[in-house]
């Protein structure tokens, strides 16, 4: 144990591994060199003691000089002088060290990266190559010709310019291309043997995952065929598939398996495949005299396939990772961090069986209002850490937009558990700047069965009972009797929003009128809305506002109303001079600030005079925002519109709310004008709402009068306009154009 720890603490000192390395190893890397005797001289194929050295330098920095020195003095040249061993010396010190000084500075944070990245593959083909060869080769030729080495030292020749030189210079660059990687990858193993193990891991990670075991066999076949053909001993009956040409059918083999398997394993086989079909090259290549051009061309294709299969060996791997971290991504929330829900429908797709608990968090959307974006993101991310350890294997926690979060959870024991995380939810608290907070979680969930097919329509079910879960403060499960009829009503509402846009879309709306009669005979109408079904049936309102309001399509509406019947006006102005029309406005309109002023401009468009609008708003609804509503109100007035309160007396705090209303009617809701002629206390209350009006200056109207007695009881209390069955019904506004003459009383009748 103590030699353990000694020997991590002292390795990579200069007297450890840095100095024994280049003892052990540069042996080895001077038998992986290849020389054939050409004509005029001894040439190198293949040279990898350069390569090793620089990658000592590499790995260990300063601390590799004494070892380097060490090495070529023992190794390389040993026989020598003292004064050839020194220049010898120097001429493996001068590149390597140039190389690796400028390697460290133009990739300073990266120097250290394994190699198979291709943002460092330009840096590393001139630092690691192109330069170190460049510079060794110059300073070869410069010492022979000046005879600064021994005439025995390998790879010597006078001229620069010769095809020895080229052959030189190309074994030199295809040495430190494929050698640099593989010795670098030797020193790490020796000196961290479980280094071997995460290379193999990643050796695995690599492979294209559609490889099939029958290609990788037929891929090693191919192989092995094309590399029997190649190192075959030639003979007089020799074919050309005994020759370099067989070098030529090599590379898409190579090519093959590059972009395949990865750059781990195709860069330690190819320099593998190389050095051995290098060192048996006179079994390809013919031996007769003058073959320096067969040579060099040669040589050439080593470098130029080395190049080939590392380069794209190293594309193909990056692509191949580029497009898995691409993948992961499709599947994690970029924001939270959190898988998401296409990475929940492929969880649920690979499960037979499964459990959707849905959690719901409304007041995430107060807090994150006040407290920011980042208080929501790191809710859900501490929610989801604490709820880690109750989820079995396999389980996992999944965003959603705005405020909700998903679970997948396998069936065993379901119920139970999920009242155990019911319970583990409750007791959460989430700390943000030192104030604990803990929101109230809906919690839903039903049983699933692969595959699910409409998982956003499913979602938004569960959506809706962990609503219900919130009032219940207990989960809730959808195949429950009163969730379904709460899903039900869900999807009535999702039908009828889908016919309002339609109806929107296509103009199928039908507008009525009912009069509204003044007792000193200055009449007008109240237009009412209907929606034209499938069949043709008329669909009242009560079926289709509630939908319109609650998912943002009543301003549309109104919009619609008000524009179609101001080309009504405009239309029929000659037969119905000084008509006026009242149109009731929803909430959403009168709270909002553009509509004063899209009402000017249809007023404009269509030639009507404002003065000829009545804009109705419902004192219960619209006046709950009052700052938003009083503006809105104001500026229709300065129009010269009119507007009137309707179902005034229904709303809390109505006439609080009426001190600070500039209307100019006040409509009486119905409840009260019922009982007007047998209640006392109906009697006192529509009493005093049309005193409070006459103190205002605002006119009164009574609604639902459907009788004598109540039309009587009405005019005896000096109210000035009356609505009602009793007044006259509903009829569809064309129906103005041919009526030419005061509405008369209809009579009770079915309620509109």
């Amino acid at each position: 144990m103590r030699f353990t720890e000694w020997y991590k603490n002292n390795r990579d000192k200069w007297w450890g591994l840095p100095l024994v390395l280049p003892l052990l190893l540069l042996p080895l890397a001077r038998d992986a060199n290849t020389f054939v005797r050409l004509d005029n001289g001894v040439v190198a194929l293949y040279y990898m003691p350069l390569a090793l050295l620089l990658s000592m330098m590499l790995f260990f920095g300063w601390e590799a000089l004494p070892g380097i020195v060490l090495g070529v003095w023992c190794v390389i040249a040993r026989g020598m002088s003292l004064a050839d061993s020194f220049g010898v010396t120097l001429h493996f010190l001068i590149p390597i060290v140039l190389s690796w000084g400028g390697y460290r500075i133009f990739a300073p944070r990266r120097h250290h990266v394994s190699h198979g990245t291709p943002r460092l593959m330009a840096q590393r083909l001139f630092w690691q190559m192109f330069f170190p060869s460049s510079v060794f080769q110059l300073l070869l030729q410069f010492a022979v010709f000046f005879g600064m080495l021994p005439v025995t030292a390998s790879m010597s020749g006078i001229a620069p310019f010769t095809l020895n030189s080229l052959i030189n210079y190309q074994a030199l660059l295809v040495g430190c291309l494929t050698g640099v990687p593989l010795c670098y990858f030797i020193i790490r193993v020796i000196r961290n043997p479980r280094h071997l193990r995460g290379f193999i891991s990643q050796l695995l990670l690599q492979i294209d995952k559609k490889v099939s075991p029958v290609e990788i066999i037929i891929w090693v076949i191919v192989l092995l065929f094309v590399l029997s053909l190649l190192l075959m001993p030639m003979t007089e009956s020799s074919t050309i598939f005994s020759t370099n040409y067989t070098l030529s059918l090599l590379l898409p083999v190579m090519l093959w398996g590059s972009m395949r398997f990865g750059y781990r394993f195709m860069s330690v086989l190819w320099t593998s495949i190389l050095i051995i079909s290098i060192h048996y090259y006179y079994r390809y290549i013919p031996d007769f005299g003058g073959n320096s051009s067969q040579m060099a061309i040669t040589s050439s294709s080593y470098l130029v396939f080395s190049f080939i299969v590392v380069y794209t060996s190293m594309l193909a791997t990056q692509q191949r990772l580029i497009h898995q971290r691409v993948k992961r991504m499709a599947f994690i929330d970029p924001l939270v961090h959190m898988p998401n829900l296409r990475a929940l429908s492929r969880a649920l797709a690979a499960t037979p069986w499964s459990v959707i608990c849905f959690l719901r968090i409304p007041e995430l959307e107060v807090l994150g209002r006040h407290y920011g974006m980042m208080l929501r993101i790191q809710y859900k991310q501490t929610l989801a850490q604490w709820l880690n350890d109750f989820l079995q294997p396999g389980e996992c926690v999944y965003q959603m937009s705005g405020h909700d979060l998903v679970i997948r959870m396998n069936t065993d024991a379901h119920q139970k558990r999920i009242e155990a995380l019911d319970i583990l939810v409750k007791k959460f608290r989430f700390i943000w700047d030192g104030m604990p907070l803990q929101p109230n979680v809906g919690i839903s969930y039903c049983y699933v069965r692969s595959p699910v097919l409409h998982l956003p329509l499913l979602l938004g079910e569960l959506s809706t009972i962990a609503d219900l879960s919130l009032t219940t403060s207990h989960p809730e499960s959808l195949q429950r009797s009163s969730a379904m009829r709460l899903q039900q009503r869900l999807k009535d509402k999702i039908a009828m929003m889908n016919r309002l846009q339609l109806a929107l879309e296509e103009g199928r709306f039908r507008l009525m009128a009912q009069p509204i009669v003044g007792i000193r005979g200055d009449d007008y109408y109240e237009i009412l809305l209907r929606m034209v079904g499938d069949q043709g049936e008329l669909i009242g309102p009560d079926a289709f506002l509630p939908v319109a309001h609650e998912f943002g399509l009543s301003s549309r509406i109104d919009m619609w109303v008000v524009e179609n019947t101001l080309r009504f006006m405009s239309e029929h102005r000659d037969a119905l001079p000084g008509l006026r029309l009242s149109i009731n406005l929803s909430p959403s309109s009168v709270c909002n600030t553009h509509f004063p002023r899209s009402v000017e401009a249809l007023l404009a468009t269509y030639g009507v005079e404002a003065w000829q609008l009545i804009f109705e708003i419902t004192e219960s609804q619209s006046l709950n925002h009052p700052a938003q509503a009083y503006q809105t109100l104001e500026q229709l007035h300065l129009l010269g519109c009119r507007i009137a309160i309707d179902d005034f007396g229904t709303g809390y705090a109505s006439y609080a709310r009426l001190k600070e209303v500039n209307a100019d009617i006040l409509k009486i809701d119905g409840s009260f004008i019922r009982n007007l002629a047998s209640s006392s206390l109906d009697h006192q209350i529509v009493t005093s709402i049309c005193h409070l009006a006459r103190m205002k200056k605002m006119q009164v109207v009574a609604e639902y009068v459907e009788t004598e007695e109540m039309r009587a009881a009405a005019i005896a209390l000096g109210i000035d306009y009356l609505q009602g069955y009793c007044i006259g019904k509903p009829a569809p506004l064309e129906a103005l154009v041919a009526a030419d003459a005061p509405p008369k009383p209809s009579g009770s009748g079915d309620i509109w």
